[in-house]
């Protein structure tokens, strides 16, 4: 659960409350991975967010994979405040404390990288394990300003993992 921040043209941002309802909360629980019970929280419920209001008028129809599926404003485009910001809980039965840190908050980038002239792109935010004897362990990588580099172990923690599990 937490307040919804979104990656677009090299910034994080908010999502504004306008329209915002639990059909939206359940796309953005299922583009994180996360199972539960979707609830849209509105008016800053978990805290004011800084920096720019990134989108407006979010309307899914709750069947999208991705909010970028959903019908919503231009990017940028926005008339609000951030006492706006949009929040999600994706299992209002479980506590988790807010996780913040360079690979955001609840992050909307995809997830998945692709091959373009034989070189490898992916989106900014993007992570994979690498070095691991299976597909399922290794170091972890983020993918930033073109290049994978790897996630510092100061402050990790069991629910770091959790995240980074979850957008694989």
């Amino acid at each position: 659960e937490g307040r919804v921040e979104v990656y677009h043209d090299g910034k994080w941002g908010t999502i504004c409350d306008d329209q915002w309802d639990d059909r939206d909360a359940e796309v953005v629980c299922r583009q994180l991975g996360l199972s539960g019970n979707p609830k849209a929280l509105s008016w800053a419920h978990y805290g004011q967010g800084s920096g720019p209001i990134l989108l407006d008028e979010v309307e899914c129809s709750g069947n999208e994979l991705s909010l970028d599926q959903c019908k919503k404003s231009e990017w940028g485009q926005q008339n609000c405040d951030h006492i706006e910001d949009a929040g999600v809980s994706c299992d209002p039965f479980t506590d988790i404390p807010l996780l913040q840190g360079p690979i955001g908050l609840l992050r909307m980038a995809p997830t998945r990288a692709a091959r373009r002239g034989g070189r490898e792109q992916a989106a900014e935010g993007t992570v994979r394990l690498a070095g691991g004897r299976s597909p399922s362990e290794g170091r972890v990588e983020v993918y930033y300003n073109g290049d994978w580099g790897t996630v510092c172990d100061d402050g990790w923690t069991d629910l770091s993992a959790q995240v980074v599990c979850r957008q694989l």
